[in-house]
């Protein structure tokens, strides 16, 4: 989630996630057509725009597309089909929407080109599917995987049609697991029992509202609850469960509350009343049968998530609700792009991580910073939805930006022509396509220079922080710009000269169009009695240097904030780079990227710690210094936190990330 702005600045707090950053979840893709921002400033040269058409012909594939009907319900997901051997023809499905729309469990690989899965079937032995990168996606060869499982395939149009054999659900049983030392809460299992293997996904809900049975006594208040409240799970298979089945978990009316503790009262008025407590939710609330799905919905309270995995002989699915349901892995998806996800140990406590490690000189590799708006700087989007729109392969998100109007709230730099200006003097990431990153705090120093060598500071570029002082709007802003606050005064400056100007009148008032051929500033508050000195005419240049001059030296730039690590030690300052007390102890789930000693870059999702709340800052930054980083950043983080790759989030729900302004792409050059 973004950040506000106020007086100052003022931080907005991280949502409090009780999602663990597993999962299999359902794929909540939307396609979306694209372009980016025209860019900048002070040239007419211009950032490449992504092309709104459809991407070009996979070469030597017969079809393709980017919908599955899955045993007749559409669903979002990348697809092709290739010519085969003796006239067959094979399918391929992009590893995301088979892990997520399947529940198939991706293995250990050291080997991009193959992918050992486990579905129904033996660890040990596992199925090792081929690879092939195409585009943005990885896909996976599933012929003989879906002819030994039964399933009839065909294509049609946009569409892969798949239906697979009808299964029945024969039990349902939940059982108490005794506690794991490395786990010491509560654990429950639940052991679905299949007549044959069938496709799953399991979906994270919002928190379920704790209802309160008010206290016996009107002059005692209702208790507020103490812990945070249950989250929804559901999990979803394709097969019908026995009526039985759906009658056992029906639920029932609630009780009526009992009247003791007014009883005890009436006869002993000394003795105090004691609330009603409800009692516990069951971790099974319902079970329902819907177009031919059977529904199973959890109540998971919080601190702990699903766990889901199959076996075979007899057909099951397990849901192990855990403290510490990540399960470790280490994927090589793509030469010199690795996945990655574990648990990080910071004295006794435990924190998941999900990374994904970049070798930036691996020829074909390139990072890239991506915003959400193809008219502009004010938008917002998934980043599920960004990421694909620029058709990159990999993705975190990036910097803060204002949630209300959706403007940045820091640098966004690319081409070596800036998208936002930085502020408040906050740590950056910068890099160059040569595979070298530089971080700091970063400052921007733009001046204007009119006649008699007038000097006069420009405060914000682009941005969405607004203060008082001169601010310059250039055409990446977008094609109009609309005051953001009372009684500005707009000039309108063409090809280095005062062309006009506007009184701006109150804030949302009548929008400006900004020209190509130069840009607008903005003068408020007490600046804007220097509209006086800058007559109609007048002509005007602008000088710009960034502070440390190093950051002028790279095409890219992300700013974020704070500052976690330099030179391997920890330089944290959230105060320094202006962010509030309650941002800096608030303990959420985080967003990182740094360097490591071998050049490697990582971006990283750090989640809830087991039994609790995610990293504050100090810890972020501890955490990162134990993963080898050389350099980090902290970028936003709560809600926002977002780990793509390859139409897929990888460390959290969909439903669970936020629409975010930006964020930093990872591109594959095609060979």
């Amino acid at each position: 989630m973004p950040n506000c702005c106020q007086s100052g600045i003022s931080e907005r707090k991280f949502f409090r996630a009780t999602v663990s950053p597993i999962l299999l979840t359902v794929l909540c893709l939307t396609n979306t057509s694209a372009t980016k921002a025209q860019e900048s400033p002070k040239t007419t040269k211009s950032i490449p725009i992504i092309s709104q058409s459809p991407a070009p012909p996979l070469t030597g594939v017969a079809f393709s597309g980017n919908q599955i009907s899955l045993n007749g319900r559409t669903l979002a997901g990348t697809w092709l089909q290739r010519p085969g051997k003796s006239g067959q023809v094979t399918t391929h499905l992009s590893d995301g929407a088979f892990r997520q729309l399947i529940g198939v469990n991706f293995l250990n690989s050291s080997n991009s080109a193959k992918q050992p899965i486990q579905w129904f079937s033996s660890v040990t032995t596992p199925l090792v599917l081929a690879t092939r990168l195409l585009g943005a996606y990885r896909y996976l060869d599933i012929t003989n995987f879906a002819q030994a499982s039964g399933w009839q395939i065909q294509a049609n149009g946009n569409t892969l049609v798949i239906a697979t054999p009808k299964t029945q659900i024969t039990n349902i049983v939940q059982s108490q697991e005794p506690p794991e030392a490395s786990a010491p809460l509560q654990q429950n299992r639940i052991l679905v029992n299949l007549d044959r293997p069938t496709p799953w996904q399991v979906a994270q809900g919002s928190a379920i509202a704790k209802l309160q049975t008010p206290s016996s006594d009107p002059d005692t208040p209702t208790p507020k609850p103490t812990t945070p409240p249950n989250r929804q799970w559901t999990v979803t298979l394709d097969g019908i469960a026995d009526p039985v089945l759906i009658e056992r978990y029906t639920p029932q009316p609630p009780a009526a509350p009992t009247l003791l503790p007014n009883l005890l009262k009436q006869l002993s008025p000394a003795t105090p009343t004691q609330p009603i407590l409800p009692a516990p939710e069951p971790l099974i609330q319902k079970v329902e049968v819907v177009k031919n799905q059977t529904v199973i919905s959890l109540s998971v309270p919080f601190g702990l998530s699903p766990q889901v995995s199959t076996v075979a002989n007899p057909n099951r699915l397990i849901i192990d609700i855990r403290p510490d349901p990540l399960e470790e892995r280490d994927i090589t998806w793509a030469p010199g792009l690795r996945w990655r996800q574990h648990y990080v140990n910071l004295g006794t406590e435990r924190f998941p991580v999900v990374w994904l490690e970049v070798n930036p000189r691996k020829f074909g590799i390139m990072l890239k910073p991506m915003w959400a708006s193809p008219d502009g700087l004010a938008g917002t989007a998934p980043l599920i939805q960004t990421a694909q729109r620029y058709l990159a392969v990999a993705g975190i998100n990036g910097g803060y930006f204002n949630r209300n109007n959706r403007l940045p709230l820091g640098a966004i730099r690319r081409d070596s022509q800036w998208l936002s200006g930085p502020i408040l003097n906050r740590g950056a990431i910068a890099w160059n396509d040569s595979g070298q990153f530089y971080f700091g705090r970063l400052t921007l120093e733009e001046t204007l220079i009119a006649a008699n060598d007038q000097r006069l500071p420009i405060l914000f570029l682009n941005s969405g922080y607004v203060q008082s002082g001169i601010a310059r709007y250039t055409s990446a802003w977008g094609s109009t710009y609309t005051p953001l606050t009372d009684n500005e005064i707009i000039l309108v400056v063409q090809k280095d000269q005062i062309t006009n100007q506007l009184p701006g009148g109150k804030v949302g008032g009548t929008a400006v169009p900004i020209p190509q051929d130069g840009y607008l500033l903005t003068l408020r508050a007490n600046a804007a009695s220097a509209a006086s000195q800058l007559p109609i005419g007048s002509a005007v240049s602008i000088s710009s240097a960034t502070t440390p001059v190093d950051f002028s030296r790279y095409p890219y730039i992300i700013g974020a904030g704070p500052l976690l690590v330099q030179n391997r030690q920890i330089v944290l300052d959230a105060k320094g780079e202006k962010f509030s007390n309650a941002f800096i102890a608030e303990k959420a789930i985080r967003s990182g990227i740094c360097t490591t000693a071998t050049g490697t870059l990582m971006i990283t999702a750090t989640h809830n710690r087991v039994g609790g709340y995610g990293p504050n800052l100090a810890e972020h930054a501890q955490l990162m210094q134990l993963m080898g980083c050389v350099n980090a950043l902290n970028l936003d983080g709560g809600s926002s936190t977002s780990l793509y790759l390859g139409g897929q989030l990888l460390d959290r729900s969909p439903s669970t990330a936020a629409r975010v302004h930006n964020g930093i792409g990872i591109f594959l050059q095609p060979r």
